[in-house]
């Protein structure tokens, strides 16, 4: 038997991500569901893992419901006015 390792070398050097801004209680973010089964649930143990590191943070969860489907204007509209971050995920 031989193990392969599946990692790759890396073509460059790695950047760190800093578009960020803090989030702190009283906050909200969105969490942002597909529509695959198991989405919401996923999303629903992140949410309140996020709650434990950022006591005083609201989460909102929003179901596009189809996977298929672009996500409404409407959802996009309510997220960028009402959160200051969104999740967003899928399960199978």
């Amino acid at each position: 038997m031989r193990f392969v390792d599946p990692r790759g070398e890396r073509s460059g050097p790695i950047t760190p991500y800093d578009r960020c801004s803090p989030i702190v209680a009283g906050d909200q973010i969105a969490l942002f569901a597909n529509g695959f089964p198991g989405s919401v649930e996923f999303l629903g143990h992140i949410g309140r893992a996020v709650e434990r590191l950022v006591p005083g943070l609201k989460v909102k969860l929003w179901n596009k419901g189809n996977a298929s489907a672009l996500a409404s204007p409407e959802d996009l509209a309510e997220i960028s006015d009402t959160c200051s971050a969104v999740i967003a995920a899928y399960g199978h």
